[in-house]
């Protein structure tokens, strides 16, 4: 048998001072390289494991450099005696929000930063969040402080004690409420709450909550079939599901806003309607097209109501009205198809112009060929309301595929 090596008296207090020297580090919050390569070698062989994380808070971010030391600091006292991380996913902040958490990550082992170049939007920041962590739970939560995020400890202990897949933060339960948040706002979350019921089947009573802390392995089976559309990760999750998801709910008050501008503008709302089409029917048609077949539907019915107003009630000639009426629909459904169908190739400024200039010669070769196919199917002895549809069909579709190769390329974003 082996007889046990006896360890140096100098070489024993080589490895003891590194350890003091590497827990010191630790304890300070900085990483340093160790010099002696040996000694921190026989350390790595001495040292235990690490306690492993157990909660991950994954913040999405766009220009929020004032919020980034407030959060951290809030996180600390909230998550006091929790092995947690907190990973920022900014979307390459103008403000300098990215450098702001790498400065604060120099000093604080807990904090990450994942910047991304190239894409935005705040559910496919979440997901890449939520896939950037080994923790088996993660929350989502709101840069700009208006979430409480000491109900965290209270969210992680639910989930684990009854096993759930997701703890919601709702501002509608009973105890919680929505603080200072305008009417409007208000009112506008609780139509949203409402709308998601068409394509959630669980009734919660804040589905627009942007604060939950989920299941890691749960979230995982998910993350495939997400859209990543929006900024409601949450009606996302609990659309996708198809198998039943247990849901626990906690009151919390939304507080007010600390630092920065609130994001809600009429994009977040044609980003949630994109959501929901997509939902609804991304399984049988793109979700694009069927909201560039929906703003034709409304740019038909503007197209029947300029015509009747001008040829019934002013006696204009038929001609002129159908000329002034199909000008003004197709000005109309490009307007439209620039806030809604194509939101993330949005045009602006004198791009604009050249837009609506490509739109209307495109829409123009588009309604000969719905005249045209129309017109042989009738003579082919198809009734006439069946030739009128597969000629709005056929023309649909060509308007669709050139308008989205011509007018809306997608343009390189400025850095």
């Amino acid at each position: 048998m082996d007889t046990p090596r006896k360890v140096s008296p100098v070489k024993a207090s080589r490895v003891e001072k590194a350890a003091q020297g590497l827990l010191h580090v630790r304890s300070s919050g900085t990483s340093s390289a160790v010099a002696d390569e040996d000694a921190g070698e026989r350390l790595d062989a001495a040292r235990g494991p690490e306690t492993p994380i157990e909660l991950a808070v994954v913040i999405p971010t766009y220009n929020e450099r004032g919020n980034v030391r407030p959060m951290l600091s809030a996180l600390a006292k909230a998550l006091a005696g929790i092995e947690w991380e907190v990973i920022f996913v900014d979307d390459h902040s103008a403000d300098g929000t990215a450098d702001a958490v790498r400065e604060a990550a120099q000093t604080n082992r807990n904090v990450r930063v994942l910047e991304r170049i190239g894409r935005r939007g705040l559910a496919s920041a979440c997901i890449e969040g939520m896939l950037a962590t080994a923790a088996p739970y993660v929350a989502i939560l709101d840069a700009d402080l208006q979430h409480d995020e000491k109900l965290l400890p209270r969210m992680l202990e639910r989930i684990k004690a009854e096993k759930l897949d997701i703890v919601i933060g709702s501002r509608a339960l009973r105890g919680g409420n929505a603080g200072e948040l305008p009417k409007n706002r208000i009112r506008l979350s609780l139509l949203g709450t409402r709308i998601s019921r068409f394509v959630c089947r669980y009734e919660v009573t804040d589905a627009m909550s942007g604060f939950f802390l989920v299941d890691a392995a749960f979230f995982r089976r998910l993350a495939p079939r997400l859209s990543g559309t929006g900024f409601k990760i949450l009606v996302d999750l609990l659309a996708t599901s198809r198998e039943p998801v247990r849901i626990g709910e906690e009151p919390y008050e939304f507080r007010k806003r600390h630092w920065g501008e609130s994001k809600l503008d009429t994009r977040v709302e044609a980003e949630y309607l994109y959501l929901l089409l997509d939902k609804s029917l991304g399984r049988v048609l793109p979700t694009r097209f069927a909201l560039f077949a929906l703003v034709g539907s409304i740019g038909m019915v503007f197209h029947l109501g300029i015509l009747t107003l001008l040829y019934h009630r002013n006696k204009i000639g038929f001609i002129e009205a159908q000329a002034v009426a199909t000008f003004f629909a197709m000005t109309l459904n490009f307007l439209l198809n620039n806030v809604l169908t194509f939101r993330d190739k949005r045009l602006r400024g004198w791009h604009i112009l050249t837009g609506l200039l490509t739109f209307y010669a495109a829409c123009a070769v588009g309604a000969l060929i719905n005249l045209s196919v129309a017109d042989s199917l009738f003579r082919s002895h198809v009734v006439w309301w069946f030739a009128a549809i597969c000629g709005i069909a056929v023309s649909s579709v060509w308007n669709y595929g050139v308008n989205t190769v011509f007018t809306w390329r997608r343009e390189k974003e400025p850095s």
